[in-house]
């Protein structure tokens, strides 16, 4: 087991036994975000912003860029990892956003998966050769994973495709980039897999991962949460024609002041009645309205996400996943 940096001084156990009613007020919520960013960025020499261009990893990255352009920190690079299978519209709204907020996005593949299912032209659910891939590849499938056939389907939500199209494209970066703090937007409401973790969690183990500790702002936030941040603080600090006391969309072509979705840092699936934006191929809608506008109290917001990967959070977390 490796040291991890000494440098690092944070408490591993802030936030400890927690819930998001410890933060009764939105604005509780954002002064504890704002505080655990500001800690980050003073903490660790190379943080990166794990950024899929969902909600919450969005908020996450706008409180990073208002930290570190208040108090003079140079704003980490974007981790954006492409598995292969994304919404056309996210990516698209990822490259107009990285342009617009001069962010420094790192892509994240694993590129000998990538380079199998181009040379041998797969669709999402066609049968992968695990004796053709990389060793590397092979190694956490047969040793780490302890799969045993002979292939595994080209599919983002499942065992082993979310393990190699994820998490060890994001531990190859995180290597190659020798990040030691990376910021990610999760959340205790989100999954039961995620309930107990602490604002400042660490991944030591390097036969597990490349050592390093996830910083995690935006813990004591639920879904509504979310969104209430958005429509009154990120859309209108961000966007100069919105109102500048906020204002809720209530359909999908309901933008004030004559702005479209290009305009507004919100993902346009969002406004379709996605909640929770996975793979193209195995993520639904959860309803025709806007996302915000749903029964977020007695709904599961992953609930139109494939259940196999749902199912196996707690097991694929222990190996890395976010």
């Amino acid at each position: 087991m490796s040291e991890f940096p000494e440098y690092v001084d944070v408490s591993y156990a802030d936030g400890e036994g927690e819930s998001a009613a410890d933060y009764p007020e939105l604005e509780d919520k954002i002064e504890k975000a704002i505080e655990v960013v500001k800690t980050g960025l003073e903490e660790y020499d190379t943080p990166a912003i794990m950024w899929t261009g969902g909600k919450d990893s969005t908020l996450t990255l706008y409180f990073v860029k208002e930290v570190a352009e208040e108090y003079g920190y140079d704003l980490p690079p974007a981790v954006f990892i492409d598995h292969y299978q994304h919404f056309d519209e996210l990516l698209e709204f990822v490259d107009r956003w990285a342009d617009e907020w001069d962010l420094d996005v790192v892509f994240a593949r694993n590129d000998d998966v990538g380079e199998y299912v181009d040379a041998h032209g797969l669709d999402p659910g066609d049968d992968i050769e695990i004796d053709a891939l990389s060793e590397h590849n092979r190694h956490h499938i047969r040793n780490i994973l302890e799969y045993d056939e002979e292939t595994f389907p080209f599919l983002l939500d499942t065992y082993v495709g979310n393990h190699l199209l994820k998490t060890v494209a994001l531990n190859n970066t995180l290597e190659e980039r020798g990040i030691d703090g990376i910021i990610s937007g999760i959340r205790w409401d989100e999954q039961d897999a995620r309930a107990e973790e602490t604002f400042f969690s660490p991944r030591h183990d390097p036969d597990i991962y490349p050592p390093h500790d996830r910083i995690q702002p935006i813990l004591q936030f639920d879904e509504a949460d979310v969104w209430e941040a958005f429509w009154y603080y990120v859309v209108p600090e961000t966007v100069a024609e919105f109102p500048d006391d906020g204002y809720v969309p209530q359909d999908y072509d309901d933008l004030p002041n004559g702005l479209t979705h290009d305009d507004v840092p919100v993902s346009p699936k969002y406004f379709a009645g996605f909640r929770s934006l996975g793979s193209e191929i195995s993520t639904e809608k959860s309803d025709e309205e806007p996302a915000w506008l749903q029964n977020l109290e007695d709904t599961t917001e992953r609930a139109g996400r494939a259940q196999d990967k749902e199912d196996l959070m707690e097991r694929l977390r222990d190996l890395g996943y976010m």
